[in-house]
């Protein structure tokens, strides 16, 4: 399982990861990761960054979703990026397919995220009083449009306006719509429908990045969907 090289620039590369494919390991996980493979390809981010099982990387991708990630080749692109991402002006756009029919054609989703009490996932915060956002947790912001309506699946093209844990599937699954293939924040009848489908990962694509590079020019990257993405949007109904 390889990535796939979308631009070659002496400040940064952008790769298109597989869904099935960690971003990056730890001393605790011992699977093959994505910056192992950019290592050997381009073994000078070896000491880009802060943290050295992370090598590059300014942003992550779930393991079981696919898509854009921009990595640094420098530490002047590294710091750059970094600051970008933090003042939210990068922008990036996900392909996310999700179970129901979404009544709104766009809308905006402002539920705050913490770390649910289980430990391993997300949880979502609904507003306390109409119009309120929930004091508690860290502000979350996800914007969707509709791309496509099935009878029983909605296509939509979701951009991040910040970059919270699991934000779309815990934001899509609050919001009454389960990505689909999240057996993580599926509701019962949505992990059967995964398992009757024989999913092995989640229809969530990062497939647009933009950002400014030390020139501030600016670098928009496009990725199309991956072949398994497409295949099931020809299955559905």
């Amino acid at each position: 399982m390889n990535y796939k090289l979308i631009c070659k620039h002496k400040e940064f590369i952008v790769i298109e990861k597989p869904a099935g494919l960690l971003t990056h390991g730890s001393p605790k996980i011992k699977d093959s990761s994505l910056i192992e493979q950019v290592l050997i390809d381009f073994p000078e981010i070896a000491k880009i960054g802060e943290d050295p099982m992370r090598p590059g990387l300014v942003h992550r991708l779930d393991k079981l979703v696919s898509g854009l990630l921009v990595i640094a080749r420098t530490q002047n692109s590294f710091d750059n990026l970094k600051n970008q991402f933090k003042k939210r002006l990068i922008k990036k756009y996900y392909t996310a397919l999700v179970y129901g029919q979404v009544e709104k054609d766009e809308d905006k989703i402002v539920f705050p995220i913490k770390r649910s009490a289980q430990g391993n996932k997300m949880a979502a915060l609904p507003a306390l009083k109409k119009g309120l956002p929930n004091p508690d947790g860290r502000r979350a912001i996800s914007k969707f449009v509709i791309i496509k309506k099935y009878i029983n699946y909605t296509l939509l093209r979701v951009q991040l306006k910040t970059g919270r844990t699991h934000q779309i599937r815990v934001h899509m699954a609050a919001y009454g719509h389960p990505l689909v293939g999240d057996n993580l924040y599926a509701t019962k009848k949505t992990k059967a429908k995964n398992q009757k489908l024989d999913l092995d990962r989640i229809y969530l694509h990062a497939h647009e990045l933009s950002f400014s590079d030390l020139k501030n020019k600016t670098q928009t990257l496009n990725s199309e969907l991956p072949k398994e993405f497409v295949e099931l949007l020809n299955k559905i109904k």
